[in-house]
């Protein structure tokens, strides 16, 4: 009995009794075989359980039907969104997406980049952690096509995808400004991320324009856009004194938001009527919280979607190929969190 040794070519030949060449047309080219000889094949095939080395056929050919993708943080829904998008481009074109998570560690990062060019991907859609613009330079002089998605190229050496996240900042604060508030607060994640910087920047210029000084907007780090981080950030602000707490806060991405909002719920500090919460990225259950949650829209599948294509035309393309950088407007939705 085989056990976990797979049929051959050579196998499948000599079984259906015709040579391998003949069993490698009908794989990859059967219209030249002729009807029966092609039936006996597939029967053959069908009765040895042969599974073609699909892996070894692309590689031969110097690229396999995969594209990688690197994202930050599976685990946020709005990676997981952008994935799908992603995902729907590339099953068009017959492709596979292999998902990597780095995490914001440059280390992982570096090692899924190597793992992604030694399977010779159809190319590499990547939000990257801070300082990766040489690894990718030089992943891309090796002929492998790159694009950035939910980032900027700062050398525009890349085609890239991003939202206008200090125009987004902006919606936020500008909601929160017009509505009265004038304690506020924006619940950052890590710095190092370039969106969290601009969403930050987007704020102070809704401050700024208010003729308000950029110190009056309070900052709290929450060292990660996550929900536990939003907890931990909205314990801090429930400690305080009735009077002394924000009447709003803005926060980075709506995890940090629904764990502000969680830890409100717990110290029955009342949502929107004692303190308003705005969030970002509108990812599904922002609209589903138990108080639904103002947010600014990113479009999500688009940004996937965009990108795909771009990386598909780029590694279609030749000499000719020009980078683009596609800049999406964001949207502000809002809901019964803010007032």
């Amino acid at each position: 009995m085989r056990v976990n040794v797979p049929v051959s070519i050579r196998e499948v030949a000599a079984h259906a009794g015709v040579s391998v060449a003949t069993v490698s047309n009908v794989l990859n080219r059967p219209d030249i075989v002729a009807k029966p000889t092609r039936d006996r094949v597939q029967a053959s095939i069908s009765e040895l359980g042969f599974v073609r080395n699909e892996s070894a056929r692309q590689l031969r050919a110097g690229r396999s039907r995969t594209i990688g993708l690197v994202v930050l943080d599976v685990a946020n829904p709005f990676f997981t969104d952008l994935a799908r998008g992603v995902e729907d481009e590339a099953n068009k074109a017959g492709l596979a997406v292999i998902l990597c998570n780095s995490d914001d560690q440059e280390r992982k990062e570096k090692r899924y980049l190597d793992v992604l060019e030694q399977h010779r991907v159809h190319g590499v859609l990547i939000t990257p952690v801070v300082g990766a613009s040489a690894r990718l330079a030089s992943l891309q002089r090796r002929g492998t096509p790159v694009v950035l998605v939910d980032s900027r190229s700062p050398s525009r050496g890349q085609c890239s995808v991003a939202v206008d996240d200090v125009m987004g900042g902006d919606l936020a604060m500008s909601h929160l400004l017009e509505s009265g508030h004038e304690r506020i607060a924006y619940i950052a994640g890590p710095t190092s991320i370039r969106q969290v910087a601009d969403r930050h920047e987007g704020a102070l210029r809704a401050f700024r324009r208010a003729d308000l000084a950029p110190d009056a907007l309070t900052v709290i780090q929450a060292g990660a856009l996550n929900v536990s981080a939003g907890q931990r950030a909205g314990a801090e602000i429930a400690a305080l004194p009735a009077s002394a707490r924000p009447s709003a806060v803005f926060c980075a991405n709506d995890l940090i938001a629904l764990g502000v909002l969680q830890e409100m719920t717990r110290n029955r500090i009342r949502v929107p009527e004692d303190i308003s919460i705005i969030g970002y990225d509108d990812i599904d259950f922002a609209a589903a919280a138990a108080v639904p949650l103002t947010s600014v829209r990113q479009p999500r599948l688009e940004l996937g979607h965009t990108a795909a294509r771009l990386l598909l035309d780029e590694a279609a393309g030749d000499e000719t190929h020009q980078h683009r950088q596609v800049i999406f407007e964001p949207e502000l939705v809002i809901r019964q969190s803010t007032q």
